[in-house]
């Protein structure tokens, strides 16, 4: 490590001075400069457009019009210009990847020392403008830096679109081509240094994209083995020389990577270090006179021990100083867990992992850790947060999935929609997929039936993992009794489900409303109160298993609270038949209804609509019912003629009510009163 001490600036002490040396530094003059100016200007921006290829260097022509297809690239396939960075790390990862594959074979491969060690290096040169990217991977020779990094100008411009518009499996991640020449978004000029274990020389790659490039014998230092990029950054894009936009950019898209990320960073640090002897004199001096002006209030003292101030004299004096240390700091401590069986990996790691994909600092409710083999294998790990975010549901339609893509654990994109539905945004986790096809700039898929497969697995593993969660919530039935069962119940502390449904019981209605292909799956998620559990949520099958014998339907009530409905006039029949009632208290239940029609072949039934029936009455009974509203057909009939016929559709003899004398009720297909 080096070590620079940073010291306090002074003022300028004449204006006119550094006038007049800013008037010459601007017409470049070399004029001495104090080191403490430095800290007050920032460095002025280095141009590299006039940079010329190294002497004597072997000049090539690109095949293909080189400044149409910059222009392809840089106009039309990539929206974000720090994927850049995310190109070179996953290229470099790749490299590192293939020298470490075959050293299984030839152990020698690696080399010694510092070669044996398979990372990628970060530096900048902020003087120069320069940002350098280091790996020690499998490198190039000469013949293979003119093969690869002309992949772009081989097939030529009109080849390389009419692939691209086919939406062929163009995966290029880890090949030096298209995604290489991502860099000339935010450079003017790059070098490429390369070293390869089959060539003895190591040779340096540079172009402009202007139409040539050169390679030449590299004469610079020794790489050993591998690569070496210097990107000469563009006027517009020297925030790249930054180290906290570097370390951003490695975090959001390279933290998984395999091998380790260095960056050449600096940090403060306070040392102790001895006190010069010119300080040590003028700290005495003062010192002095501070004595000379107490020498008359001592001269009485008989009795002065000095031995103290002979002791302290005797020990050195020290004082704190601040340095800015430059060292290799590592970016990418972050383990791909996904990666290892689930067998292997504890919930104490899944929580620290969550955590750290999710920036929070609950553990998540439940988790699931799957890999996807078939026409595309990805593996995945999804979490169910403890809470829902409060904006939920805002812009509902517009918001993304909390989902992660990655592509051989480099990150792609956090924004496709296609990956989960709408109702299952709150999930988050990461799905990562080595055969998955990208385009040019990964940014957007080629086979949209891939994405479809990989949607659907997904879907079935997120409810299954919501499904489980229910399961384990759920009391045991061990009780002779089932009422004393359901009373255990009620006194047991909240379930995680029960966290889980007050979270997002609403996103699984909703998901009722949306996904007709997994209505039923979502419908043995639904909980809810009823008339016979007003305090603990039940499920549609909970309630099926207790129906009275001869019950073909399933009733609800909604309304604006339980304690409104507990009074409602239209349960009184069913409450003295003792038949079970599903209160719905939430807006959009009844909306929910609309869309699920029936729940193990037994129908729904709304109590606040006509026709409501109790599936127990017997010939006899039909029989008086039917004689009853031919009695009552003139009373009726002049009932109905008496009220407005825009409000009223029908006035009928019920046998829905006790103790209530009429109630309104409304259509079987129309909206319900509460609607």
């Amino acid at each position: 490590a080096h070590a620079r001490v940073t010291r306090t600036p002074k003022m300028r002490r004449n204006t006119i001075l550094s006038l007049f040396l800013g008037l010459l530094l601007v017409a470049g003059a070399a004029v001495p400069g104090k080191a403490q100016d430095d800290d007050f200007a920032d460095p002025p921006v280095v141009s590299h457009k006039d940079k010329q290829f190294a002497a004597g260097a072997e000049t090539h022509e690109f095949q293909a019009e080189v400044s149409r297809l910059m222009d392809i690239i840089i106009n039309s396939l990539y929206s974000n210009k720090d994927i850049f960075l995310r190109e070179l790390i996953s290229n470099g990862s790749d490299s590192l990847d293939k020298i470490r594959f075959l050293s299984l074979t030839d152990p020698k491969a690696l080399g010694e020392g510092d070669a044996e060690k398979l990372e990628i290096r970060i530096k900048v040169d902020k003087e120069r403008g320069v940002l350098s990217i280091r790996d020690r991977g499998v490198g190039m020779t000469k013949e293979d830096l003119k093969e690869n990094l002309g992949t772009i100008a081989k097939s030529g411009t009109s080849a390389f679109l009419e692939q691209m518009q086919k939406g062929g499996d163009v995966n290029l991640i880890g090949q030096f081509g298209v995604g290489f020449y991502s860099v000339y978004l935010v450079a003017d000029f790059v070098e490429v240094r390369s070293k390869h274990n089959d060539d003895p020389k190591q040779w340096i790659w540079e172009s402009k994209a202007d139409g040539a490039f050169a390679i030449s014998e590299d004469t610079g230092e020794p790489l050993d083995r591998g690569c070496e990029i210097n990107i000469y950054l563009k006027e517009e894009a020297q925030e790249y020389l930054e180290e906290d936009k570097l370390k951003e950019l490695v975090g959001k898209y390279s933290e998984f990577i395999n091998f380790p990320i260095y960056i050449y960073a600096s940090k403060e640090v306070e040392e102790e270090v001895p006190v010069e002897e010119d300080e040590m004199d003028t700290a005495s001096d003062d010192d002095e006179d501070d004595d000379d002006a107490d020498i008359s209030d001592d001269e009485d003292d008989d009795d002065v021990d000095i031995s103290d101030e002979d002791e302290e004299d005797d020990e050195p004096k020290t004082k704190t100083i601040t340095k800015t240390v430059w060292d290799w700091e590592l970016l990418n401590d972050s383990k791909a867990i996904w990666l290892r069986s689930a067998n292997e990996v504890d919930a104490a790691e899944y929580e620290k992992f969550y955590k750290a994909l999710a920036k929070e600092d609950k553990a998540p409710l439940s988790y699931t850790h799957f890999k996807a083999e078939g026409d595309v294998e990805f593996k995945a790990i999804l979490f169910i947060p403890e809470a829902a975010p409060s904006d939920m549901f805002d812009n509902y339609y517009s918001k993304a999935s909390a989902l992660k893509l990655y592509v051989r654990r480099v990150f792609i994109s956090d924004e496709f929609d296609e990956l989960l539905p709408k109702y299952l945004s709150f999930i988050k986790g990461i799905v990562d997929s080595d055969t998955l096809p990208l385009n040019v700039s990964r940014e957007t898929l080629q086979q949209h039936t891939s994405l479809k497969t990989i949607k659907k697995k997904l879907v079935r593993k997120a409810l299954d993992m919501i499904r489980k969660l229910a399961e384990e919530s759920e009391p045991e039935e061990d009780a002779e009794d089932a009422e004393d069962a359901a009373a255990a119940a009620d006194d047991e502390e909240e379930t995680k489900y029960d966290k889980f449904w007050k979270s997002f019981g609403k996103a699984i209605k909703l998901g009722i409303i949306e996904d007709a292909s997994n209505r039923t799956r979502l419908a043995k998620l639904l909980r809810f109160y009823t008339s016979k559990s007003p305090t603990k949520l039940v499920s549609l099958e909970q309630y099926v298993e207790r129906m009275k014998e001869g019950q073909k339907t399933i009733y609800y009530l909604a309304g604006e609270s339980r304690e409104q409905l507990e009074k409602s006039p239209f349960l009184e029949r069913l409450l003295a038949k003792d038949l079970e009632v599903i209160y719905f208290t939430d807006p959009i239940d009844e909306y929910t209804m609309q869309n699920l029609t029936e729940f193990d072949e037994f129908k729904f039934s709304n109590a606040s609509k006509e026709d409501l029936k109790f599936g127990d009455a017997d010939d006899a009974e039909k029989k008086r019912n039917k004689a009853l509203r031919e009695d009552f057909k003139t009373f009726t009939k002049w009932w109905k003629d008496a009220l407005p016929s825009d409000d009223v559709e029908a006035v009928k003899l019920s046998n829905r009510l006790v103790t209530t004398p009429c109630s309104v009720v409304t259509s079987k297909y129309g909206w319900s009163a509460n609607m």
